[in-house]
């Protein structure tokens, strides 16, 4: 065997084997070559070898790490639209009972969009809230209650420049929580039953916000793993008239792919062709599992029409319920909006959160939650690969704690709801994903709590139930 295939073989089976993690190093390739008594051009060859299987990636001045992955484990699901499909505002009672069901008590909560608790550094976002609230009043003047504090716009500003891109401080408006930011930025830009495009599926949250805002949606075919197709749009928004896109570009909910960078400037390009705004629901941003940052299509904004919605909701505080928008050109519409409804966000946790950033080891936060979840994510996927029937099929997000399940076509997903429901077990059924309720045998999980034996004997549960509904049919 050639010596670099050699080399590759022995790293993937580390890497396969668990020895290896994602996010981990590989040596350099001088010292890979000393230790190996080989050329660096074997190494190389080796390590370029192991990056176009998907096992390692390439970081620019760091080195070669594993990178984080679900593969081996079936087809991805099946895209649910053949073509473009658009849908009144309406409303369902039984979405909403499913709504209400999913953030109620649950043993095995599987259902929600919301992380472990336990993930977050929440003992340290304590001090820093009590080490602000000693300070007194946080609201030097009426920008700033409109706005948010400086020192946190300013601390975003500075993340959006680690990440590869500028965003200006005066851009950005602190809100309660991702949802706010979006929902001032739609009204911000369309008006009751205005046109808006969709990836389908999409967060239910999302929808039941459609609704509520009067705005009629498109929803459009979405590749599990890529996302929609730009020639499709481009047809669509010539088609039709569309104030705004809502879209998740990086580990999309409930789906998991993340664009591609090339494909995210060609769609801030096409809309901005089309003089649509896009409305970008960016709030796993911090959650993508590989070392690299795939940045979002506000990176390639060049007239201020993409709306970056953000949320330190996933990734470091969830119940302090701060988020925020850059605002774009939209700036003044979006802080008047946000002026008359809730006059301002809460100072205390926007305070908490500034000194968290400013004094404690955030990145080392993101990297540890990465790891996690991927983790998690793994064993959650390999677990539902191992015990469900035969035709499941999943996907394999690249980041987040958010799994997709299609079942077997028999199985209807509310009925699986509903009997899970009855011994404490929550799940997501795939109809609330979508405007017309498809996805009928598609159901999402919740990757993000601990393996344990109880969660397993819940999968297997959840599998049993499964293969009892498509076999009675």
């Amino acid at each position: 065997m050639t010596r670099y295939l050699e080399i590759a073989e022995n790293i993937a089976r580390l890497i396969n084997d668990g020895v290896l993690r994602p996010g981990d190093r590989l040596p350099s390739v001088r010292d890979a070559a000393l230790q190996r008594k080989v050329s660096k051009g074997t190494v190389i060859q080796a390590y370029a070898l192991l990056e176009t299987q998907g096992l390692v990636e390439a970081l620019p001045k760091s080195g070669y790490y594993v990178k984080a992955r679900l593969v081996g484990l079936g087809l991805l699901p099946q895209a649910g639209l053949s073509r473009p499909s658009i849908v009144k505002a309406n409303s369902r009672a039984r979405v909403r009972d499913a709504l209400g069901d999913l953030v109620g008590a649950k043993v095995t909560s599987l259902g929600s969009s919301f992380p472990d608790a336990s993930l977050f550094p929440m003992q340290n976002l304590n001090r820093a809230l009590a080490a602000t609230s000693r300070q007194g009043s946080y609201a030097k003047t009426l920008v700033d209650l409109q706005l948010g504090l400086p020192s946190l716009r300013r601390a975003i500003a500075q993340r959006y420049l680690e990440l590869g891109y500028a965003v200006p401080m005066d851009e950005i408006i602190i809100t309660c929580g991702g949802m706010e930011a979006i929902s001032l930025s739609l009204q911000a830009v369309a008006r009751h039953g205005d046109l808006v495009v969709i990836d389908s599926p999409m967060f239910f949250s999302g929808l039941q916000l459609l609704r509520q805002l009067g705005l009629n949606a498109v929803e459009m075919p979405t590749d599990p793993a890529s996302g929609m197709d730009l020639g499709v749009l481009d047809a669509t928004l010539k088609r039709h008239k569309v104030a705004a896109c809502l879209l998740m570009t990086n580990c999309q909910n409930p789906l998991g792919f993340s664009m591609e960078e090339g494909k995210k400037r060609e769609l801030a390009k096409l809309l901005r062709q089309h003089g649509v705004p896009l409305v970008e629901n960016d709030v796993y941003a911090e959650l993508q599992f590989s070392s690299i940052r795939n940045r979002a299509a506000k990176a390639f904004d060049t007239d201020g029409s993409v709306l970056h919605c953000g949320s330190f909701t996933k990734c470091l505080a969830p119940g302090f319920k701060i988020g925020w928008v850059a605002a774009g050109r939209y700036r003044e519409a979006i802080a008047n909006r946000k002026f008359a409804t809730t006059l301002g966000t809460s100072f205390p946790p926007q305070a908490a959160i500034s000194h968290y950033l400013l004094h404690y080891a955030y990145e080392k936060h993101l990297r540890q939650l990465r790891h996690t979840l991927a983790e998690r994510t793994k064993l959650m996927a390999e677990a539902v690969f191992r015990y469900f029937p035969e035709g499941t099929r999943l996907s394999q997000p690249d980041g987040g704690f958010l799994l997709w399940v299609q079942m077997p076509a028999a199985v209807d997903s509310f009925k699986l709801f509903e009997l899970a429901a009855t011994h404490e077990i929550g799940i997501a059924p795939g109809p609330i994903f979508s405007t017309r309720a498809n996805y009928k045998n598609f159901i999402r999980l919740n990757c993000s709590h601990p393996w344990s034996e109880s969660l397993d004997r819940t999968v297997r549960w959840l599998s049993r139930a499964v293969s009892e509904m498509s076999l009675s049919h």
